[in-house]
């Protein structure tokens, strides 16, 4: 279903309501982060391409549109991008959102003429990414002191 939902950029202030929304209740919250620790500070930097994807029905002038997927992509160095962000609303996981907002996040890399991509994925993301085919390079960090994260890497 989701492979026919459109991906937008957030443009309105009720897409970009949504889109932090659900980054802050799905990445954040459940570890007790404060609000605000969704953002980053290159969230603005024209780098940066944002995906926001839809509930079916919520219209693009919707005042409180729901977000079921967002993800991110900065291009981090010369020829090189990072993934960052992804988050699928829980009751959309399993349906294939993750792999449509993915799939959308590479072809703007392409675009963007990126060679690779990179991200650091929690250790239960990591399968996903393989499928999608990222290959673990490293451990990463521990974020909160307590999920652990694996640098991955695709060539494009």
């Amino acid at each position: 279903m989701s492979n026919i939902l459109p991906i937008i950029t957030p443009q309105t202030p009720a897409h970009w309501a949504a889109y932090y929304r659900l980054r802050y209740e799905v990445l954040r919250q459940p570890w007790q982060q404060l609000p605000g620790s969704e953002r980053a500070p290159d969230d603005d930097a024209p780098t940066t391409t944002h995906a926001l994807l839809l509930a079916p029905g919520a219209a693009a002038g919707s005042a409180a549109p729901e977000a079921v997927g967002v993800g991110r992509l900065h291009a981090s160095g010369p020829g090189q991008g990072q993934l960052r962000f992804m988050a699928v609303a829980p009751a959309w996981q399993g349906r294939g959102v993750g792999r449509h907002l993915l799939a959308h996040l590479e072809a703007a890399a392409r675009q963007q003429q990126l060679s690779e991509l990179i991200l650091h994925a929690r250790a239960e993301a990591v399968p996903f990414y393989e499928r999608a085919g990222y290959a673990v390079v490293a451990p990463s960090h521990l974020l909160f002191g307590q999920i652990p994260h694996f640098l991955m890497r695709k060539v494009l």
